[in-house]
């Protein structure tokens, strides 16, 4: 489609266009290099990363192309109030200010992906959804957003945005290797291509991406017979038609597919314990159909979709996990109406069917519930730069009846340069399928525990807070913001039985009454001449389980993120990152055990050989920091220091 056509369906009511977006059409027409970044994820309306009513980061497919980028955990890590923790078989989940990961949603295009660790133990089959060469953007959000999206946005919610057909054909292809220093597995290989452009000028147009990914599993450093970082070998792809009647509506139609293996070395507990191999098939597949409008009188979007994930292990001795297949069928949609010349009045619904079919849920195999839910917003303009979002999501489940999730959020644009801004709350999630089910009952640990269903959980509950300021003068910026979460009946598995006895102890599901996080995450960038850019960000963390008054486990107070980027000649960019994880508590029964800090550097170089040619070299891990070497009580392991080459493509 044309630049001017889709720039027109977006900007073509004018009462909508005068309240939120008229002033980035213009921008953007006058100099597309002043655009600011645009999040929609916030509102489902546009607005900037400063104006938006909540803490967004945005992350381009700019610097997503500087960098080896397996999957979405390394898209965001770098990013304020992000922690990368395990979620078991050395894989990794993406936490938000101090929860869980199960309490990220994670969208594409603002479709949700199946949350798998809600229905399977220790998955991450969340973060491999899409080909990062079709990633045009990646909108962070965070603090609860149960007020438009419901349940599992406890945290916040990360929504992979794809790129879109314009009037002419363009594509990017990407290859890229890595290798270990040491040469003991790790090694990576992946390749990548997206493809778009009309079919029918100004009237349909196709987008297509894939990408192939493989990498060797890494022995553990103490136990070369068990694995720290499982093999992979994935192949995923996605084709997308978009059809603009006229400009005013767009229909889009997409699908995307990916099959997984993933394998690893384990050791079976118990007293006769054995090593074996576990190899686990994913399938993933989403189909979706959707249209916009943008009339005199408003916006509107509704869309329908099916997600499909399906999970198949074997293994070389003894008995493998049973085959598992989550289903969500949903449609949802909204319309946005400007109204006495400074509300924008959002309302909305979405219903969902959530279907599990696992052998180990009850006696017949299979467990379904149906979500509803409705929600309303109000985007007030109170006075000139001053705007206020009042919102509520009412939602129904089978076991609990309407759950409400309302917010309320102010932004102040003091002076051109500075705004500040804060609000409140309160998000529910419920427990998954499983976890209600009272016929549940798995074995866990390799054999250590067996796991079982309650029915009488309560939904865990969010209320939160967050005050912040942004100062962009021109030439630096500083940010910071203040935040608190309150969570009430968070669930968590307990020993009930035959505790610490191994092969018998018995567990089941239970909620925490309290627990606190409270934090602050700061930043800024400031580019001291026009080729040198210093980044920086910190966030600091304090949690408290407020019945037992211990620490949470796997949040580190203290985290940062720094980088300096340098072009010393047009074709030339290079660039230094470094991570730091503060000291964390794990806990071994009711031992706590605090983990050490560490700091993980890496370096990136980019040669433009030609406008379309791009080479690539980075150095991950340059200090080689093993984890496993320092406690093997760290839930995943970091990949030792690897070198990596890459090359790209585009027209």
């Amino acid at each position: 489609m044309s630049p001017h056509r889709l720039k027109t369906a977006a900007c073509i009511g004018a009462p909508l266009a005068a309240l939120l977006t008229s002033t980035t059409c213009l921008a953007e027409a006058a100099d597309p290099s002043l655009a600011p970044e645009i999040v929609v994820t916030a509102t489902a309306t546009p607005h900037t990363t400063v104006t938006s009513p909540a803490t967004a980061s945005v992350i381009t497919k700019d610097e997503l192309a500087r960098r080896p980028v397996q999957d979405l955990a390394d898209a965001v890590r770098g990013t304020p109030g992000v922690t990368l923790t395990g979620v078991g078989l050395s894989r990794r989940g993406i936490a938000l200010r101090g929860l869980s990961e199960e309490h990220t949603l994670t969208l594409v295009d603002g479709r949700r992906v199946n949350v798998a660790s809600a229905a399977m133990a220790h998955t991450d089959f969340d973060l491999n959804w899409v080909p990062m060469e079709a990633v045009e953007r990646i909108e962070l959000i965070r603090g609860p957003l149960s007020s438009l999206y419901g349940s599992e946005a406890l945290g916040g919610v990360i929504n992979v945005i794809t790129r879109s057909p314009t009037d002419k054909w363009q594509g990017i292809a990407k290859l890229d290797g890595g290798l270990r220093e040491d040469g003991k597995g790790g090694a990576t290989h992946q390749a990548g291509a997206w493809l778009a452009g009309p079919l029918v000028q100004d009237i349909l147009g196709i987008s297509l991406s894939g990408r192939l990914h493989r990498r060797q599993n890494t022995p553990d450093a103490n136990e070369p017979r068990l694995t720290a970082l499982e093999g992979r070998d994935s192949l995923s792809g996605s084709a997308a038609l978009t059809w603009t009647p006229d400009a005013a509506q767009r229909i889009d139609l997409t699908y995307g597919r990916g099959d997984e293996e993933r394998w690893r070395n384990a050791q079976q507990a118990g007293a006769s314990p054995y090593f074996y191999e576990s190899i686990d098939d994913i399938d993933r597949e989403q189909m979706s159909v959707s249209h916009k409008g943008n009339w005199d009188w408003g916006h509107t979007e509704i869309q329908a979709y099916r997600s499909q994930l399906d999970r198949v292990n074997s293994r070389s001795r003894g008995a493998a996990t049973q085959p598992s297949r989550l289903t969500d069928d949903i449609v949802d949609g909204h319309v946005s109406v400007p109204l006495l010349g400074n509300h924008l009045l959002t309302a909305g619904g979405e219903w969902r069917r959530e279907e599990l079919r696992d052998s180990t849920v009850n006696a017949a195999g299979e467990a379904d519930t149906d979500h509803a839910a409705l929600f309303i917003q109000d985007e007030i303009t109170l006075t000139e730069g001053m705007s206020l979002v009042l919102g509520n999501r009412a939602d129904h489940h089978a076991e609990y009846g309407w759950q409400h999730s309302p917010r309320a959020y102010l932004t102040y644009a003091v002076t051109d340069a500075l705004t500040v801004k804060g609000g409140g709350g309160r998000g529910f999630k419920a427990p998954s399928l499983k976890e209600l089910s009272p016929g549940y009952s798995a074995v866990g640990g390799g054999g250590q525990f067996a796991i079982v269903g309650n029915p009488d959980l309560d939904p865990e509950i969010n209320t939160s807070y967050e005050v912040g300021a942004e100062y962009r003068p021109g030439g630096w910026a500083l940010r910071g913001t203040l935040f608190q979460n309150d969570l009430k009946d968070l669930i968590q598995t307990l020993c009930t039985a035959f505790c610490g006895q191994r092969g018998r102890e018995r567990r089941t599901y239970q909620n925490i009454d309290r627990a606190r996080i409270r934090g602050a995450e700061m930043g800024g960038e400031v580019t001291p001449i026009d080729s040198l850019t210093l980044s920086a960000n910190y966030t600091w963390m304090a949690t408290e389980n407020r019945v037992t008054g211990l620490s949470l486990a796997e949040r580190p107070r203290h985290a940062g993120n720094v980088a300096a980027e340098w072009t010393p000649i047009a074709p030339l960019t290079a660039r230094v990152r470094g991570q730091y994880v503060g000291k964390q508590v794990v806990y071994s029964g009711a031992i706590a055990n605090q983990l050490p800090d560490y700091t993980l550097w890496s370096l990136d170089v980019s040669w433009r050989l030609t406008d379309a040619v791009t080479l690539r070299a980075n150095v991950e891990n340059i200090g080689d920091e093993e984890l496993a070497a320092q406690s093997a009580l760290y839930s995943y392991s970091e990949p030792g220091r690897s070198y990596n080459l890459g090359l790209s493509v585009s027209f």
